[in-house]
């Protein structure tokens, strides 16, 4: 019997090598706690992160999901249950920190970049999690990230468009701070203001806006800012980013940590990542 054909967003053997014992731990941890400990797991735990890459990558209803795939309820489940377990920020991690190993960095960074973008809702999106935008003049979320000098991810706070940068940005450099207590220096750009200056200096950062020259004319590459407009370009091939169709802000956050583990284990691997374009 001839074996599947694999979708391009499928993990290969050696990029499930980097996913398995985290997902395998959990599911073990799972079945200490369940009262069905008898009874064994329905699904393989490959397809079913191939499956939610799957919707990640290629932007579609859950519901459509192709047959070769575990049922979507099924996947879906899933899906909520590591986004509430801590499952994909743990993978995120990891593999962050393999990569900047890889490129001969220490494992945790001692420098960040923090930056916001502003996407449009789906009708689906709960009013009271929307918002508007003045500055983009966009109705939606706003995602706001914190990376290292590489463009990895260290974390991301998802709010209502209509949260200022600098009021969102002080409560996710204070959870970077508790994660990454290495970190002492970081770049922004002119929206986050002189109360998110002081408040990064009372974490022990010293914050740094990167200015743009007024004696320029046109496009022009910002210092340090470039690595993190990058990253907001490598997130948006997943096509489930180019819109806000989740329901809930962290599941809107798990979906950026999926973008983040796909791009990174294609890294560490040396796969190349496709294109929505050409898939």
């Amino acid at each position: 019997m001839s074996q599947p054909r694999r979708y391009p967003s499928d993990l290969s053997d050696e990029r499930w090598a980097l996913i398995e014992p985290t997902l395998t731990a959990w599911r073990a941890a799972r079945r200490q706690h369940a009262l069905d400990i008898g009874r064994p797991p329905e699904h393989d735990l490959r397809a079913l992160m191939n499956a939610i890459l799957y919707v990640d990558r290629t932007g579609i209803p859950w519901r459509y999901l192709p047959h070769d795939y575990p049922p979507w309820a099924s996947v879906y489940s899933y899906f909520a249950a590591w986004q509430k377990d801590g499952v994909f920020t743990e993978l995120t991690g990891l593999l962050r920190r393999l990569v900047r190993q890889q490129d001969g960095r220490d494992a945790e960074p001692s420098a960040a970049i923090i930056d916001s973008q502003s996407v449009k809702s789906a009708t689906t999106v709960p009013a009271r999690t929307r918002g508007f935008d003045a500055g983009k003049k966009i109705v939606g979320r706003k995602r706001n990230i914190i990376t290292d000098t590489l463009g990895l991810l260290l974390a991301v706070l998802v709010t209502a468009a209509s949260v200022q940068d600098a009021t969102a940005g002080a409560q996710l450099l204070t959870s970077a701070a508790a994660t990454y207590p290495t970190i002492t220096k970081a770049w922004t750009d002119t929206a986050y203001r002189a109360q998110f200056i002081d408040h990064a200096a009372r974490l022990g950062i010293d914050a740094e806006t990167v200015r743009r020259d007024p004696a320029t004319r046109g496009f022009v590459v910002q210092p340090r800012r470039w690595v993190i407009e990058r990253t907001f370009g490598w997130l948006m091939l997943h096509r489930r980013l180019v819109r806000d169709y989740e329901a809930l802000p962290a599941r809107s956050e798990a979906m950026i940590h999926l973008a983040a583990i796909d791009l990174m284990s294609r890294r560490l691997t040396s796969q190349a990542t496709p294109t929505w374009r050409g898939t």
